[in-house]
């Protein structure tokens, strides 16, 4: 089985279609070997770190709720930031806990194509490139998008998760 042809990726290539975002499921590419570091998929894709859109799972309070964070690839998130935006504490998630709320695994983690839709924040780094790359459901896999489509395909709500000066964008 390709990876065109993985269940997770096929669920992305089909939230991707349902939400209108055709280019960007039809874009859906397969790389030669898994990309499980943001640098690893630049370095793939012959594009900028901060192009990469990582995907980033933690637990949300003190319940079982999952929060995704599409970060720039160019630096850390800042876990005050992040809980600062979803109004509570958050934790970090194991591969298993991953898996249970994405259907993903880690390295392959896509904004969407999820069991259930969940809270998500989205870095306004990412703004400073036309096109950036988000993983596909599968480590070997990313499609193309964009800063304003990664907000309107999570209903996410835009920071500056690298806990850099805020930009208004609040």
């Amino acid at each position: 089985m390709s990876s065109l042809d993985h269940p997770a990726v096929a669920k992305v290539a089909a939230a991707l279609a349902e939400a209108g975002q055709h280019a960007a499921a039809e874009g859906i590419r397969v790389l030669p070997a898994e990309v499980r570091t943001a640098a690893q998929a630049a370095e793939a894709l012959g594009v900028p770190v901060g192009a990469i859109a990582n995907s980033l799972i933690f637990r949300l309070g003190y319940d079982k709720n999952a929060l995704l964070a599409l970060t720039s690839g160019a630096h850390r998130a800042d876990t005050a930031t992040l809980e600062r935006l979803a109004g509570a504490e958050i934790g970090k998630a194991d591969a298993d806990f991953v898996r249970a709320h994405t259907g993903q695994p880690i390295g392959g983690v896509a904004p969407t194509g999820h069991p259930t839709k969940l809270p998500t924040l989205v870095d306004t780094a990412l703004r400073a490139h036309d096109v950036v790359w988000a993983a596909a459901g599968h480590p070997k896999t990313v499609y193309p998008t964009t800063f304003a489509e990664l907000v309107a395909l999570t209903g996410g709500t835009p920071g500056a998760l690298g806990g850099a000066e805020e930009d208004g964008s609040l």
